[in-house]
């Protein structure tokens, strides 16, 4: 002998409670799609990030090499005391 009212009844209120959840999800679906439509709405105020490296001037990597020659020659200072 099955228990068939028992199971039923709980499948019946899990379809009822999926259907409330339903309908509130196309209500904020269709909000979110007339702000979507709203001319003149605001957009995000962070600009896009760029990706890659930041590319360097020529004062820059002037700078760059002056302090890696110091930063090597110390190095090898170093090594040749050892």
């Amino acid at each position: 002998m099955k228990r068939v009212g028992k199971r039923s009844l709980d499948l019946n209120m899990t379809i009822r409670a999926l259907h409330v959840v339903k309908r509130r999800l196309e209500r904020a679906i269709a909000a979110l799609e007339e702000l979507d439509r709203t001319p003149g709405r605001v957009r995000a105020a962070f600009p896009a990030e760029r990706r890659g490296r930041k590319s360097m001037g020529a004062a820059e990597r002037q700078e760059v090499s002056a302090r890696m020659r110091k930063y090597w020659a110390s190095r090898r200072g170093i090594e040749q005391t050892a």
